[in-house]
C-alpha cells in the first residue's frame, strides 16, 4: 500500500520521481504528491487527490526544478483522500518534507503532546504528526536531521517507511523503515529510494534492502550510512537487483492482469524448474532441505496467509494431508495474530505472501517465532521482509505481478505447495512410490495444459462475460480442492468487477445459499471429474431445478454436467488434485472480461492495494 520514490543526484529529480510513481500505481492509491528542493533552496511541495496523471497536470507551469526530491502515492488510512491529507507533509517551519507508508499507532498521543507545546496541524494524518515530532527533536536536542529521525522513531509505535529532505541540505536524503518495505538503489554519485524495486529497474543494478528499525542517510560524495534506531552502526549489504525492465511492462497486452494470466504456463514452469525432476521421479526443494527432518517430526503444519495466498494455502493443505498424512491447519494471518494461537516448538509454520511484505503475515511470523516454531516462507519477491525473517523457504518464480488482482502468483504458490506435498510423500512413504512417480510426471505436464486451457477458454469466457456483465450477484461452488478455487474465482470477480460474489463448498449450498438461487443468479460450478464428481452433479441438478444460470468448468469429455449447464468451459484431463492449477485459469479470464465489459479499471481496482502493508 502507498508508494515511495526518492532521488538525489545530478539529474533532474522530477522526471525520475514521476516515472517511479507510475510504476508503483499497481500498489493502489488515492492521491499523489512530490516535494523538490531547488537550487535556490526553495522547498516546493505539490500534491493532489487522484492519480499520478492528475499530479502531472497540476505541476504544469510550476517550478519542478531540483536534483533532490521525494514523491508519494497515498492509500488513505488517517483522514479522507484529499489534497490536504496527501503526502508529502511539511514540518511547522516548512524546512522538512516527509513521505510515509504505514501507520503510526500512537500518533494521537504524540499529536496531543505537540499541540500542548503550540503545534498546529493542517491535516488529519499521522504523517504530519511524525514530521513535526522529528523537527521538535531536532530543535530541542540540537541535532541534525539524521539523528533527530533516529531519536524520534524510538517514540513511535507502528509501521513506517519514510523519506525526508530538508532545506539547506540539497546533498542529503534521510530514510527509515519498520514493517513497511524500502529499497535503496546505488548509482554513480546518485541514490534512488523506493518502496519496492520497480521504480529502480533500469536505473541501477545495485540495491540495499533496509531492515526493520534502521535509519539511513545518503549524502552525495559519501557512502550510504546505516544505523539502528538504538544507535548501532550497520554495514550496508549491497545486492544485485533481480528485475528487468521488460518484466514490468505490458508487452502488448491491454492490461497487466491479462498479460499475467497468459504468463502462467511460463511462470509455473519457472517455479518448478530445477525442483521437479520428472526424469528421476523426485522433487528437490533446496530452500528447505535442511529443515526436512523438522517438518517430518512436526506436531502440526500451520499455514498462515491472507487473501489469494490463503486460498493457495487451503489447496496446499488438501495435498499435504492426502500425500503425507501430516495434519495441516490453515489460518488467516489477520486473525491468527490476535487470538493467542496454540503453537508448539515442534510445529512448522508456513507463511505465504506474494509480496513478502504483508503486514498481518509478518506479525503472524513474529508470534510463531516467539513460541519457538520453525517458520518457512513462500513468497515471490527476492529480498522481501518475509524472505529475510523466516528460517528458510521457497521462492515462487512468477516474476513481478503488477495487476492488483493476483493471478500468476496464485498458481505459482499452488505449484510450490504441490511440490512440497510430493516431497513429503517421498520422505514419509505415506503413498506408494509408483503413485509418486505418476504425480511427478503429471505435474510436469501442467504448464502445457495451462496453455491449452488458455486457448480453449478465451472465446467462451468472453461470451459468458457478455451475459454476466450486468448481474449483481454470483455464486461459485466446488468440493475438496476445488472449494478454494471457488473462493478464488469469487474473489477475482469481486476485486475487479465490483459484482458481489461468494465461494462455497458445493455441499453447503443447501445450508443457506440455495435460498438466493433464481433465474437471475449465475452459479459457477468447478465440476472436474473423479473424486466427488457425482455429488457435484447432484448439486448442479438442485440449481437447475430452481432455474439458476449454470456455468460449469468441467474436464474435457464430460457429459452429465455439460448437458445440464447453460455454459461449459472444458479443461484438460489431469490428476484430480491438480485441477486447481487448471480450473482457476478460466475463472481469471471470466473476471477479467466481465470487468472490461463493465468499464472497470482492471489493473487498479478501487480501494485495493497490491501489497497490504497495514492492518
Amino acid at each position: 500500500m502507498c508508494g515511495i520514490v526518492a532521488y538525489i543526484g545530478k539529474k533532474d529529480a522530477y522526471p525520475i520521481l514521476i516515472n517511479g510513481l507510475k510504476r508503483l500505481e499497481y500498489r493502489g492509491y488515492d492521491s499523489a504528491g512530490v516535494a523538490l528542493l531547488n537550487d535556490k533552496n526553495e522547498l516546493n511541495v505539490y500534491k493532489t487527490k487522484g492519480k499520478v496523471s492528475d499530479l502531472e497536470a497540476f505541476t504544469k507551469a510550476k517550478d519542478i526544478s531540483g536534483h533532490i526530491g521525494i514523491a508519494h502515492t497515498r492509500w488513505a488510512t488517517h483522514g479522507e483522500p484529499n489534497d490536504i491529507n496527501a503526502h508529502p507533509h511539511l514540518s511547522r517551519s516548512g524546512n522538512i518534507a516527509l513521505i510515509h507508508n504505514g501507520i503510526i499507532e500512537n500518533y494521537l498521543t504524540i499529536r496531543k503532546e505537540l499541540e500542548n507545546r503550540g503545534y498546529e496541524f493542517k491535516s488529519s494524518t499521522d504523517t504530519e504528526v511524525l514530521v513535526n515530532l522529528i523537527e521538535d527533536v531536532q530543535l530541542t536536542q540540537k541535532v541534525d536531521l539524521f539523528e533527530a529521525t533516529r531519536i524520534a522513531l524510538n517514540h513511535v509505535n507502528g509501521a513506517y517507511a519514510i523519506a525526508l529532505i530538508e532545506k539547506g541540505h540539497p546533498d542529503t536524503l534521510i530514510a527509515a523503515r519498520k514493517g513497511s518495505p524500502m529499497v535503496v538503489g546505488i548509482g554513480k554519485n546518485e541514490f534512488f529510494i523506493a518502496s519496492d524495486a520497480t521504480p529502480i529497474v533500469g536505473l541501477t543494478s545495485k540495491v540495499v534492502y533496509i531492515e526493520n528499525e534502521e535509519v539511513m542517510k545518503v549524502k552525495l560524495g559519501e557512502d550510504l550510512k546505516l544505523k539502528t534506531i538504538d544507535d548501532v552502526e550497520i554495514t550496508p549489504y549491497i545486492q544485485k537487483l533481480q528485475l528487468n525492465l521488460e518484466s514490468i511492462e505490458k508487452g502488448g497486452f491491454d492490461h497487466f492482469m491479462l498479460k499475467e494470466i497468459y504468463e502462467q504456463p511460463t511462470t509455473v514452469r519457472d517455479t518448478m524448474r530445477g525442483r521437479l525432476h520428472a526424469d528421476l521421479g523426485t522433487v528437490t526443494l533446496g530452500g528447505i532441505f535442511d529443515y526436512e527432518k523438522k517438518i517430518l517430526n512436526a506436531r502440526n503444519i500451520i499455514i498462515v496467509a491472507c487473501g489469494t495466498s490463503w486460498h493457495a494455502g487451503l489447496v496446499g493443505s488438501y495435498l499435504i494431508e492426502l500425500y503425507s498424512g501430516i495434519r495441516v491447519k490453515v489460518e488467516y494471518a489477520s486473525e491468527f495474530r490476535y487470538r493467542n494461537p496454540v503453537i508448539f516448538p515442534d510445529d512448522v509454520v508456513i507463511a505465504i505472501s506474494q509480496s513478502g511484505e504483508t503486514a498481518d503475515t509478518l506479525a503472524a511470523i513474529e508470534i510463531a517465532k516467539e513460541k519457538g516454531a520453525t517458520v518457512l516462507g513462500i513468497c515471490n519477491v527476492i529480498g522481501s521482509s518475509i524472505s529475510r525473517v523466516t528460517d528458510a523457504g521457497v521462492y515462487t518464480h512468477a516474476g513481478p505481478e503488477i495487476g492488483v488482482a493476483s493471478t500468476k502468483a496464485f498458481t505459482a504458490q499452488v505449484a510450490v505447495l504441490t511440490m512440497f506435498a510430493i516431497r513429503l510423500a517421498e520422505l514419509t512413504g505415506y503413498i506408494p512410490k509408483s503413485k509418486i512417480m505418476e504425480l511427478i510426471h503429471e505435474l510436469d505436464l501442467i504448464p502445457e495444459k495451462i496453455k491449452t486451457t488458455l486457448e480453449r477458454s478465451k472465446d467462451i469466457t468472453k461470451e459468458i462475460a457478455m451475459q454476466m456483465k450486468d448481474v449483481h450477484n454470483a455464486l461459485y461452488l466446488g468440493r475438496l480442492q476445488n472449494f478454494p478455487v471457488a473462493l478464488e474465482g469469487a474473489l477475482k470477480l469481486k476485486e475487479i468487477s465490483y459484482i458481489h460474489a461468494e465461494g462455497y463448498p458445493a455441499a453447503e449450498m443447501k445450508h443457506g445459499p440455495i435460498a438466493l438461487i433464481d433465474k437471475d443468479m449465475p452459479v459457477i460450478f468447478i465440476a472436474t471429474n473423479k473424486s466427488t464428481y457425482e455429488k457435484v452433479v447432484s448439486n448442479v441438478q438442485e440449481v437447475k431445478a430452481r432455474q439458476g444460470k449454470i456455468i460449469s468448468v468441467v474436464t474435457e469429455g464430460d457429459v452429465l454436467v455439460k448437458e445440464m449447464s447453460d455454459y461449459v468451459i472444458e479443461i484438460p484431463d489431469t490428476e484430480c488434485t491438480y485441477a486447481p492449477l487448471l480450473a482457476t485459469i478460466p475463472l481469471q479470464l471470466l473476471a477479467y472480461y466481465i470487468a472490461v465489459y463493465r468499464g472497470c479499471n482492471v489493473d487498479q481496482p478501487r480501494n485495493l492495494a497490491k501489497s497490504v502493508t497495514v492492518e
